[in-house]
């Protein structure tokens, strides 16, 4: 983080998205406005949430082992342990990493909560997906654009509209990535879901546009990259065994997979 930068004041009058995910994973960082939308969920959410938080852990840990050192997660909400820079400098302690949010609360808990090793480096930025280049811009001063790095758009695309051109926002930060860069991404469905199951009104009625995306159209994020097998599959995972959550409800109520830059 900068030195000097201070946090701006935490809204607590309105839910946020990052604080109700972190509720439902059984986190501290939320306020009673999160918890009363998260309440109001069915259990498939809390599931969804786990399964989601499983699914990163996998795919960041099956990245590094493929030869990635370098990490850039947009979006990654509250500091909720392990972190991903945690797993990956688990397994190589020379990893980077750069966490890009705009929610005050992760803000103020960056610094304490998201040191690094010292053979690797870990920095947090304080942005928006919505402005991508800047992100990318920010993010120079700790990665190396000229080596791999993994892209890690985990559970925040779906809170990206179609007026915001999500699809454009990808496409701005996978562009300067060098070749052998990857996307590790996962992204709410309701393919798989019944219409009692189904609470976008939920989060609309809290003032959060929540946009479920189908298999075709979550799939069109990873249009030009090479999809590591089994592809996009709700409950990714490569070269480990099916996840026990797998079959609980709600699991796989997304979709998620992993493509490399060619």
């Amino acid at each position: 983080m900068t030195p000097g930068t201070h946090a701006p004041r935490i809204d607590t009058s309105r839910p946020h998205p990052a604080r109700i995910y972190d509720y439902l994973l059984g986190g501290k960082d939320n306020y009673p406005v999160d918890r009363a939308v998260a309440e109001r969920l069915p259990v498939e959410a809390r599931n969804g949430a786990a399964a989601n938080r499983a699914f990163m852990r996998r795919a960041v840990e099956w990245t590094v082992r493929a030869g990635i050192d370098q990490f850039l997660d947009v979006g990654t909400g509250i500091p909720t342990e392990p972190n991903l820079h945690q797993i990956v400098q688990g397994v190589d302690p020379a990893c980077r990493i750069v966490y890009v949010d705009n929610d005050p609360i992760v803000l103020r808990h960056a610094e304490a909560l998201l040191a690094g090793r010292p053979e690797g480096r870990t920095a947090y930025v304080q942005s928006d997906v919505l402005d991508p280049g800047v992100v990318v811009e920010q993010a120079r001063g700790t990665l190396d654009f000229e080596r791999p790095v993994a892209l890690s758009l985990i559970a925040l695309l779906h809170f990206v509209p179609d007026d915001r051109d999500p699809y454009g926002i990808v496409r701005t930060l996978l562009e300067p990535l060098a070749p052998g860069s990857c996307l590790i991404l996962s992204h709410l469905s309701m393919d798989r879901l019944t219409p009692e199951q189904d609470r976008t009104q939920e989060y609309r009625n809290a003032g959060i546009d929540l946009r479920p995306r189908t298999h075709a159209e979550v799939l069109r994020f990873f249009d030009g990259l090479d999809l590591v097998e089994p592809g996009l599959v709700p409950c990714w995972h490569k070269d480990s065994p099916r996840p026990e959550d797998a079959g609980l409800p709600g699991a796989d109520s997304g979709y998620a997979g992993v493509g490399f830059v060619r």
